[in-house]
């Protein structure tokens, strides 16, 4: 992974962990508790989120999918990489939340409804973001 790569997989995983912030923790978190399945017990309180974790994941999603547009795609501007990062994210998203909907009860399918959306979004910004640094010369 060269630095150019790096560095925009940076930029990337940070701009997931600010949205992941601002939209589920925040904008839409009430609406995502409604959502959840007949499990108990299994969403940590916010004063017990290990954001060190949170912050780690996001940083490799971007990196992911930094390595994605910048080296399979050819990405190297944000409209591309918005577009890009899109049909990624919307991929794994439909993948991971029917999966956990068909094995677990930890999300009804109503959540499936909401979450595909914002994970496209996030995906499509951190894209954007990434497909930027790309093009720089």
């Amino acid at each position: 992974m060269n630095t150019k790569t790096l560095i925009s997989g940076l930029l990337g995983g940070v701009c997931y962990f600010l949205l992941g912030w601002l939209i589920y923790g925040v904008l839409l978190k009430d609406a995502m508790n409604s959502s959840m399945g007949s499990a108990t017990g299994v969403m940590r309180g916010e004063a017990d989120m290990l954001l060190w974790a949170i912050a780690i994941g996001n940083i490799a999603t971007g990196l992911g999918m930094a390595y994605i547009l910048g080296n399979w795609a050819g990405v190297t501007s944000w409209a591309g990489g918005a577009k890009a990062a899109a049909t990624v994210g919307a991929l794994f998203s439909i993948g991971y939340d029917l999966i956990m909907y068909a094995t677990s009860n930890m999300m009804e399918l109503n959540g499936i409804f909401m979450d595909v959306p914002i994970s496209i979004f996030m995906s499509a910004s951190a894209g954007a973001v990434i497909g930027w640094w790309l093009g720089r010369s």
